[in-house]
């Protein structure tokens, strides 16, 4: 009879770990060789930042849907977000100019797990100082909180040439997310780049109330800003591309509002959400 396989020992393991460390640092190494080609072919530093919304949610949905095995997906989409990160900062160097307003460690948090710690972080006290940043930058990215806000920072993405709102993190959502601000991304991107499943409209309305309020909240994602010298508001209402703005409007007529202006401010992926069992299970 044949004898069994002798167990695997411990050093014979911690070679193969060794092995793998040492492909995946390689490989990193080579991810770099071909972003100094890429900065070469498309001249990255002539159009603005190089971050690409679409392709970095994109590349984030097919994370989590590939994940299995024993290591955490916060702990791979947090290695991944560092990666993507730094080599964009590589293309083109740029910083995070975030608001901390409605909490610093959240924002934080945010900044870091997205972005990582290379990418300079500059902090703001208010929205409108960050967006100012940036619209006076050449392609420096805003932080700011999409849950809600105390000034419509907004209207000032509405003008010709204006930043625009290009993503909203985090890009996979969970309920027990390390990250789980959900954070506006504002900057200048090349239109190819941008990814527009939601749009985000700036909408100025008189007749603002409670009960306009709450005929909007089963439509659409709103943060509105009354205006304290009239009845007016200044909201910021996210809507499914394919749904458009036009269900918005006729509700807010409907309420006994009028829709005194409209502007398209940004756009962003739709939320990717990933259930705890799924977590679990990754």
């Amino acid at each position: 009879m044949s004898k069994p396989p002798a167990p695997v020992s411990l050093q014979d393991l911690r070679r193969e770990i060794d092995s793998i460390d040492e492909q995946v640092h390689r490989l990193l190494m080579q991810r770099g060789d071909i972003i100094d080609r890429l900065i070469a072919v498309k001249q990255t530093q002539e159009v603005g930042s190089a971050f690409r919304p679409a392709r970095e949610a994109d590349m984030m949905k097919r994370l989590a849907e590939r994940h299995r095995g024993i290591l955490p997906l916060d702990t791979v989409e947090s290695i991944w977000r560092v990666i993507i990160s730094t080599f964009t900062y590589v293309q083109a160097p740029f910083s995070m100019h975030a608001d901390l307003s409605h909490g610093e460690s959240a924002m934080r948090d945010s900044a870091r797990f997205h972005f990582g710690f290379t990418v300079p972080f500059i902090a703001h006290l208010g929205a409108g100082a960050a967006v100012e940043a940036v619209a006076k930058s050449k392609g420096d990215l805003a932080l700011v909180s999409a849950a809600a806000s105390r000034t419509a920072w907004w209207t000032a993405l509405e003008g010709a040439g204006a930043p625009r709102i290009i993503a909203r993190l985090p890009f996979i959502e969970r309920a027990d997310h390390p990250a789980a601000l959900p954070v506006f991304v504002i900057s200048r991107v090349a239109d190819e780049a941008l990814v527009t499943d939601v749009e985000v409209w700036s909408v100025r309305v008189s007749g603002w109330g409670a009960e306009v309020a709450r005929a909007l909240v089963p439509l659409a994602d709103i943060i509105a800003v009354p205006e304290t010298a009239s009845d007016g508001a200044a909201l910021l209402i996210s809507v499914p591309s394919s749904e458009g703005l036009e269900g918005i409007t006729a509700a807010l007529r409907r309420a006994g509002a009028t829709v005194r202006g409209t502007a398209l401010v940004g756009s962003h992926a739709k939320r990717y959400t990933v259930a705890p069992s799924e977590t679990a299970r990754a």
